[in-house]
């Protein structure tokens, strides 16, 4: 990478690291080191950030909560953002809408929306990320989306350019949207309808219980692996394909739910990758079907 780290490091201060293991940013508790890592303390050191580091040939990676994303064990060369508490804001805009800084955790949302007796975000409180890495990736679960209550984003450009977009200008399809990957979403505004807490606060308890029971909690995973096939469920694609028991390494899939890979605690990131390629081989050799990751895989290749 030609950046001058030791001038960044100065202009940056303890915004700015070297080297960060990468490690305990992922559910998977699993990842090498970044070269640079850097956490803005607000929008403007943000877009000083970017300008310093453009046209130096880098590369950007934005990392949101960590919970869909394997890093591999090389780490990652170029630059390494992540948002934190500085872009976490929250607050109500009208009695049904609200905005919402990206770095939020979905749960927390939902939480909000509770509290504030907005409903149809209750679906948020299952969703494992924050709201800028469910917005890009169009996150949703039990017949509920980010498409459904989205009304616009705010974004700065890896230039340095802010914009608004509106929820017209975006494309949205299964676990996917059409915004550009140099775009860095800050802000959304949300969208539900006024009910009553008590509904709410139900409709929410059971979703969470729903998942509970059929999704393994308190593991080292990334959440769902494959995207769901229009014609089949990922998990049962691949228990079709006799793979619920596959392992490699010290990477196994869940015993509860076969569509989560998991690091038992000894794994590394390339045990991961190897049982995922080995079960996506196998599920098209057996069914036809080719699996399309859900997770995302970021790093440098050994």
């Amino acid at each position: 990478m030609n950046l001058n780290i030791d001038f960044l490091q100065k202009k940056f201060g303890k915004s700015l690291r070297i080297k960060e293991n990468l490690s305990k940013y992922s559910w998977f508790n699993l990842g090498g080191a970044a070269e640079v890592f850097f956490r803005p303390e607000n929008k403007n050191q943000l877009i000083n950030f970017l300008k310093e580091i453009k046209g130096k040939n880098q590369q950007i990676h934005i990392l949101g909560a960590g919970s869909n994303t394997l890093i591999r064990d090389a780490g990652i060369s170029g630059a390494v953002i992540k948002l934190g508490a500085h872009f976490t804001d929250i607050r109500l805009l009208e009695k049904d809408t609200i905005e919402v800084g990206a770095a939020m955790l979905d749960r927390q949302v939902s939480n909000f929306a509770l509290n504030n007796n907005i409903s149809n975000l209750e679906f948020l409180s299952c969703i494992p990320g924050s709201i800028g890495g469910a917005i890009a990736m169009n996150s949703g679960c039990y017949g509920s989306d980010m498409s459904k209550i989205l009304l616009s984003i705010k974004v700065i450009d890896y230039s340095g350019n802010e914009k608004e977009i509106k929820k017209k200008e975006i494309k949205f399809h299964y676990r996917g949207t059409d915004i550009p990957n140099d775009y860095i979403i800050l802000s959304a505004v949300l969208k539900g309808n006024v009910s009553s807490k008590t509904l709410i606060a139900t409709k929410q308890k059971k979703l969470i219980e729903r998942k509970k029971k059929s999704q393994p909690s308190q593991v080292k995973t990334g959440g769902s692996t494959f995207k769901n096939n229009n014609k089949k469920k990922a998990w049962m694609l691949i228990k079709e394909a006799g793979c619920e028991k596959f392992s490699i390494g010290n990477a196994k899939i869940s015993e509860k739910h076969c569509n989560f890979f998991l690091n038992d605690g000894k794994a590394n990131a390339a045990d991961i990758e190897k049982l995922i390629n080995k079960v996506k081989k196998e599920v098209q050799i057996k069914t036809g079907v080719s699996l399309e990751l859900e997770i995302k895989i970021i790093g440098d290749e050994k």
